[in-house]
């Protein structure tokens, strides 16, 4: 049995709260000292905190009402607004959502529906839809269908309309209620009578789909393999004689565990937890220069023929993150590593940090992009558009490229009760098929990891997982260099 993530999740928040509340006195003391200058990126920092307000006990009664599935938060109406303008914002087209509504009364209720949001002024059959509602003192939920078996909700410009419960009422933290209208309950079992909301949110409801009856991908989980993976890895040599070690760069937008996956490689190398690479959450990259990290086998060993570079992440704004001109001069060698980047001003053959003379021992021989299982239906075109130019350019210069999908763990709680589980998880498979058709990686290429984030101990199936990430990313290294004239100086 799957033990319900929001359980996890709720103990979490608790630390979260008493984060938020440190942020807080932060981003005051920002804004005094910087101002309006400083406000966008303030916004940034205090969006990545937004968190579920379900408790474990509710949100387990709330999955308990479907299949198997995920709950991913879309609208929070205490931090995005009480407004059907922020609602529609957030929840259009975003297919099957569930309404979070909370009272003092100690009610928790909703309603679900399988069709998107999209404001076209209709009432929208439904046979799936229903309303909900969970409360300390009932065991189970209430579960009530629509009257005549097909009505959903009307389709308009409001907050959420199920017709008996209109969510949002004239843009205001209330709940219209409409007796006998579409969906027949008691009031009192419902809602407790009390129509006026402390919090409302509204979940992407995602199926899981279950397990495949057999992996999509072959993969040995023992510890032999682990061992040939290592000593793969470790007895690696370039076809290249001026070449002692391939060069992958890792890039990805804020928070998709580029560093982590480093410090992840490391432990496995050193045989115990590392964090050589800065790494943890904030609304803007934390990698603030470009890194080339040796990995060492064991503490005092000889460096693999791997190099893993990092760069700053990914950002939606102009003129915030990782600079398309940077990543050129990073591919062709010309960045040295501690080079402190500038977003504003990429960097210019008179700056220190520029490598002027460059040898193919310098060059980038493999990219490796790096993206959230969590965020995959949630990347912004902005984002999506940089992905592809950065692919044009990189297809251009002629690297070969590849795809890790970390997080794995979070986003499938079947992958989350058992690694194993990566490969015959219809939802990471699906996942896996999105990012492909969005980004133009071909699925062979996109290599699902979880990275080290809160454990104390080495894994073997982790192990395995970043193992043969690290394979493929030689092999592809392999590519490139066999596609090189013998002329190596440029």
């Amino acid at each position: 049995m799957v033990k319900p993530h929001g359980q996890e999740r709720y103990q979490q928040n608790q630390t979260y709260d008493f984060d938020v509340f440190l942020l807080t006195l932060h981003i005051i003391y920002l804004c005094l000292s910087y101002q309006e200058s400083f406000l966008p990126n303030l916004l940034g920092v205090i969006m990545s905190v937004v968190t579920s307000s379900l408790s474990g006990d509710q949100e387990k009664k709330l999955l308990s009402l479907f299949g198997h599935v995920r709950l991913s938060l879309l609208y929070k109406a205490s931090v995005q607004g009480y407004t059907a303008a922020a609602f529609h914002a957030r929840c259009n087209s975003q297919g099957p959502t569930v309404v979070a509504a909370y009272n003092k009364a100690g009610f928790l209720f909703g309603a679900y529906t399988s069709k998107d949001y999209t404001q076209n002024g209709q009432p929208i059959n439904d046979d799936k839809a229903f309303l909900y509602s969970i409360n300390d003192e009932r065991k189970n939920p209430l579960r009530v269908s629509s009257a005549n078996g097909q009505y959903g909700f009307t389709d308009e410009n409001t907050g959420p309309n199920f017709g008996a419960l209109v969510f949002l009422f004239n843009d205001t933290a209330t709940v219209q209620y409409n007796a006998g209208n579409s969906y027949n309950f008691d009031a009192a079992h419902m809602h407790g009578d009390d129509l006026q909301l402390t919090e409302c949110e509204v979940y992407r409801v995602e199926d899981l789909g279950g397990c495949l009856t057999k992996p999509w991908r072959n993969m040995q989980w023992t510890s032999e393999r682990k061992r040939q993976l290592k000593e793969k890895i470790k007895n690696y040599k370039p076809d290249v004689k001026s070449v002692s070690q391939a060069r992958v760069l890792l890039v990805g937008p804020v928070g998709a565990g580029k560093s982590s996956f480093f410090n992840s490689v490391n432990s496995i190398f050193r045989g115990n937890m590392t964090s050589q690479a800065i790494c943890g959450s904030a609304g803007t990259s934390l990698t603030t220069q470009f890194r080339t990290f040796n990995i060492k086998s064991g503490k005092s060993g000889e460096p693999i023929p791997l190099i893993l570079c990092d760069t700053m992440g990914l950002e939606e704004a102009s003129g915030a993150g990782l600079d398309m001109e940077d990543i050129v001069n990073i591919y062709k060698g010309h960045v040295q590593d501690r080079y402190q980047f500038n977003p504003m001003t990429p960097l210019s053959e008179d700056v220190p940090g520029y490598r002027k003379h460059v040898s193919l021992k310098d060059q980038i021989h493999c990219v490796v992009y790096v993206v959230d299982a969590c965020r995959v239906s949630l990347m912004s075109a902005k984002i999506v558009e940089k992905f592809a130019t950065i692919r044009k350019k990189t297809n251009q210069i002629g690297i070969p490229q590849l795809m890790l999908m970390t997080k794995v763990d979070e986003a499938c709680p079947l992958v989350s009760e058992e690694l194993q589980n990566v490969y015959t998880s219809h939802y990471i498979q699906r996942k896996i098929q999105e990012l492909s058709a969005s980004l133009g990686i071909p699925v062979s290429g996109i290599l699902p990891v979880k990275n080290y984030s809160q454990e104390l101990e080495l894994n073997q199936n982790t192990d395995i997982l970043l193992l043969s990430a690290l394979d493929q990313m030689l092999n592809y290294a392999d590519s490139f260099f066999e596609n090189q004239p013998e002329q190596e100086e440029l």
